[in-house]
């Protein structure tokens, strides 16, 4: 008997998802996870995802708010006033940016979210945005859904990282209308400044060209958290997106900004407002809470982060990787020896041979195809642990 074709063989989806690719990490997670079944206990180097908890004032807000019988409906789209507030005083204090916090300023349930919803507001089918290589993949792969034209931009070890504005400057830049820049910059670690941030700026207003800067690990590592909105007239041609995940160790709690001129902001909210609702009211408070952390969190957090820089560095000495050692943020990236023939093949060499998960760089673009990142979101044993297994792996 002849089975019957289902009625989905005869359905294909959107030409968007064929312009994408499930995500590496999604891909790869699912045969660590295979391995780690078949009792391989896979020491994962990869995901930043933070392991140290909030501190105790954000947990225990969490706590009473979520105690309370009248704090479990749908929440403002534009999130809490206190929220709100709170993300104000935190950019006055640590940015020395002055924001107003009923207009300028847009809750997030996430960065990732807001690369989404930035390139919905802007971008129509075709119109061009300038990517970094290397850079964070979904800022391709967003540009992708939206059907915008992805212009590839240089970042460059020998430049520090930053872009080449005379190589950007004799590109043909008609019909771009978005820029999106990472600083302190995911994968490389390289630090802001704000002459970097006065040229993104003055590259923007020249071309038109809307400059989006994303800002999560201003805190890692970094004794001087920057913000392109302290450039003066940044307001009028940039957004900057900042998370909670890892300065404040709440990468699950989905809490995040952007901050920008007050029409830019009510753009992305016209957006934002049809896709999705308002985050659940005691985590706004928790994350109050959260912001409002004295400085001797950061360090404390940053003395964790030291130590395990340091064993960091010793498994790139021992896989003959060089790296700078002035980067900063949550992950350390090194160049690979001149004989491995790419960063995938070094990297699953060390997941086969040893068990450990690294990230190779090949996908945040060509530009990081030799080089690999280790994540310090694992404590000192597993780190040790994981330097030894690298050092007695078969070769």
């Amino acid at each position: 008997m002849k089975k019957e074709d289902k009625a989905y063989n005869n359905i294909v989806p959107a030409d968007r998802v064929s312009n994408v690719q499930e995500y590496y990490f999604s891909r790869k997670l699912k045969e660590v996870a295979e391995m780690n079944a078949a009792g391989k206990h896979v020491i994962n180097l990869g995901i930043g995802s933070p392991d140290l908890p909030p501190s105790t004032e954000t947990i225990e807000a969490l706590c009473y708010h979520a105690h309370q019988s009248n704090e479990h409906g749908y929440q403002p789209y534009v999130g809490i006033p206190e929220l709100r507030m709170a993300f104000s005083q935190w950019y006055k204090r640590w940015f020395q940016v002055d924001l107003d916090p009923k207009c300028e300023i847009q809750p997030l349930i996430g960065s990732k979210e807001g690369i989404l919803h930035v390139s919905l507001a802007f971008l129509n089918s075709g119109d061009g945005v300038l990517v970094p290589n290397p850079g964070y993949p979904t800022y391709s792969s967003v540009s992708h859904l939206v059907q915008a034209r992805i212009v590839p931009y240089d970042l460059r070890e020998e430049l520090g990282w930053q872009p080449d504005f005379e190589a950007l400057e004799r590109m043909d830049l008609s019909g771009i209308k978005l820029m999106w820049t990472n600083y302190p910059n995911m994968p490389t670690g390289a630090n802001a400044s704000l002459e970097l941030y006065q040229k993104l700026v003055d590259f923007g207003r020249k071309h038109n060209i809307i400059i989006c800067n994303d800002n999560p690990y201003s805190f890692i590592l970094n004794e001087h958290p920057l913000s392109i909105l302290s450039i003066p007239g940044a307001k009028d041609i940039c957004i900057e997106m900042n998370s909670m995940s890892k300065a404040h160790n709440m990468p699950g709690w989905r809490m995040a900004m952007l901050a920008s001129n007050a029409q830019f902001v009510q753009w992305i909210l016209k957006v934002k407002s049809n896709i999705d609702s308002g985050q659940f009211k005691p985590m706004q408070y928790a994350a109050v809470e959260a912001l409002n952390a004295p400085r001797e969190w950061y360090e404390r957090m940053n003395a964790i982060y030291r130590s395990r820089r340091a064993l960091a560095g010793e498994i790139m000495d021992a896989l003959g990787c060089r790296y700078d050692k002035n980067q900063v943020g949550m992950f350390l990236w090194g160049r690979i020896p001149d004989e491995v023939a790419g960063s995938e093949v070094l990297a699953d060499d060390i997941l086969y041979n040893a068990n450990v998960f690294l990230t190779p760089g090949f996908i945040f673009g060509s530009n990081g195809n030799r080089f690999i990142r280790i994540s310090l979101c694992c404590n000192q044993e597993m780190l040790s642990e994981a330097l030894t297994r690298i050092q007695n792996r078969k070769k």
